[in-house]
Order: structure tokens, then sequence, then C-alpha cells
């Protein structure tokens, strides 16, 4: 594992079947449907790091592994539906506080303003019966609809020491090209 990891975000979204597995930013920006400015921002802000690896100069590839991206997503409908980036950080920061280590079996709700956590009906409904609306954003979904996109990404694999072993076909051509 690189030690540009965040290991509070390590246990708080292991859902990725293969942690050697890795996205380039412009798969990553493209599945989770954020720009590239907004993904730089948020990795330099430690929001979503990228767990395989992470930058380390110039002409160096940050690669993001599926629940990096999840994250991404889900960070992104939450701006969506107006929250604010510091309400989200805020909400992530409570997540990992609260030790959850299993963000498929939660759904998020929200105000517009506020984010909860519900994992029963029952939370739901109380948070309805304090008068305020909320909506929810179903994570199981997400990881449903992420796992059928991302497939038609070329994907990369590294080993312990952070080489590549299996690169998509451009890649391949790039890396004999330069050599």
């Amino acid at each position: 594992m690189s030690d540009y990891r965040s290991g509070t975000q390590e246990s708080l979204f292991d859902l990725s079947p293969d942690d050697e597995v890795g996205y380039r930013v412009p798969i990553a920006c493209q599945v989770a449907g954020i720009t590239y400015r907004q993904l730089d921002y948020w990795a330099r802000t430690k929001l979503v790091v990228p767990s395989i690896r992470g930058a380390r100069g110039s002409g160096s590839q940050r690669l993001y592994s599926f629940r990096d991206i999840l994250v991404l997503k889900i960070v992104k409908r939450l701006l969506d539906t107006g929250i604010s980036l510091q309400n989200i950080r805020l909400a992530v920061d409570k997540l990992r506080d609260h030790g959850v280590n299993d963000l498929a079996e939660i759904t998020l709700v929200s105000d517009g303003t506020t984010v909860y956590e519900c994992r029963s009906n029952e939370e739901v409904i109380d948070l309805l019966g304090g008068g305020q609306g909320v909506f929810g954003i179903a994570v199981p979904g997400i990881v449903k609809e992420l796992t059928g996109t991302i497939s038609n990404f070329p994907s990369e694999r590294i080993d312990r020491d952070n080489m590549v072993i299996g690169m998509d076909e451009l890649a391949e051509r790039r890396r004999r090209k330069s050599s």
C-alpha cells in the first residue's frame, strides 16, 4: 500500500475486491462525473485521495481504486443536491470518526443543508417526523451503477513496488514509444 493513502479513508470505504487495480485521472473524472479541477482539489485537500498511487512529481499518474471513484461519485451527488463542500467534508469526517467501514450498507439523507446517515427505515421515519423534508442517496445503487460503468474502461494493475503490471493498449504503446 502506498504511504500516500490515508489510513482513515482505507477503513471507511473498503468495498473494492482488488486494491491493486487502479484507474487513471481521466477515467476517474469521467466515471464520477467531475472535472479534473475538482478531482485535483479534493486530492490536495485530502477529501478523496487516490489509494492506489498518488502523484509523485511531474509526469507521475495518480491511480484511483473502485472505492475511491465510488466516494468521488457520492461527493458529486451530494454537491448536485446543493450540499456545500464544507458540509460534505464534515459528513465524510463524521463517518470516518464513527468507524463506518461498510459504505455499501448505508443510505445518506439530507435536507439540503445537513447530511444524515441512515441504516434502517426507522431512522428515516424519525428524520421525517421532525417536519423537515429530506432526500436519500442509496449508496448500493451507486455501487451497482459504478460497477457496470467502470468495467468498460481500461485499468492498470500494480505490484507491491508500485510497478505497473498490466496496461491498456494505448498506455503500452506510449511506454514503448518513450523507451
